[in-house]
């Protein structure tokens, strides 16, 4: 049995857990600040990819990222480099797909912030970013460490936007997802269940680890405000 498609999956999925974890954080920390039909243009346009289809989200950026077209006819002819149906080509459709999963579980946990303890900081002086990684953070911990679970759990089930960026190569673009396609085409059921078995443990392990922190979290706040 060939691993590669859980490794590179394991590697898609982690980077593109970091990356969203901090483009969420960013997004639903300063977007939380406009005014408020600026703010729900904003939400809406980024949290778009999470009700579209995968498919659909693989041919936009098929339209942006393909040789043929903008941004990859300039990387293409500036560096010499095929941005499409590589193996880190699915970084790009799992993070367009994942953030909006991130920006929301970390807006909900921001909101979920007592802003006094903030004007609190602010009253003894300590600064924005102080007040942010301090005190702002810590509080909404398990909120933001639960988005980021969630993200990387998405991030490794990715298939639809995946298989259109980055296409099927043994070896070389390969995931589980696609790998699990690829063997049920050709009819090897036997290998594609095995797959499927390993994407279903992993995942039944990823949201043990989200309930774990919501527990905690909805056990914090109790103490909070008792």
């Amino acid at each position: 049995m060939d691993w590669y498609p859980l490794l590179n999956s394991l590697r898609i999925a982690a980077i593109s857990a970091v990356i969203v974890f901090f483009l969420g954080i960013a997004a639903a920390y300063y977007i939380a600040k406009l005014p408020r039909l600026i703010k729900g243009i904003l939400d809406v346009i980024l949290t778009l990819p999470l009700v579209l289809p995968p498919t659909v989200v693989g041919y936009l950026l098929l339209r942006v990222l393909g040789p043929k077209r903008i941004i990859g006819k300039w990387v293409l002819e500036t560096f010499g480099i095929r941005i499409v149906m590589t193996w880190w080509s699915a970084i790009f459709a799992t993070v367009v797909v994942v953030f909006p999963l991130m920006y929301r579980t970390v807006r909900g946990a921001f909101e979920s912030f007592d802003e006094t303890l903030s004007y609190a900081g602010k009253t003894l002086g300590l600064s924005n970013t102080y007040i942010f990684w301090h005190i702002r953070m810590p509080y909404c911990r398990q909120g933001v460490l639960a988005g980021a679970v969630l993200a990387f759990a998405r991030a490794l089930g990715e298939y639809g936007a995946t298989s259109m960026i980055a296409g099927y190569t043994p070896g070389k673009t390969a995931t589980v997802s696609t790998t699990v396609y690829q063997l049920w085409q050709t009819g090897n059921d036997a290998l594609a269940l095995k797959w499927v078995i390993v994407n279903v443990s992993i995942s039944a392990v990823v949201l043990l680890v989200v309930n774990m922190l919501e527990k905690r979290n909805g056990s914090a706040a109790e103490r909070r405000s008792s």
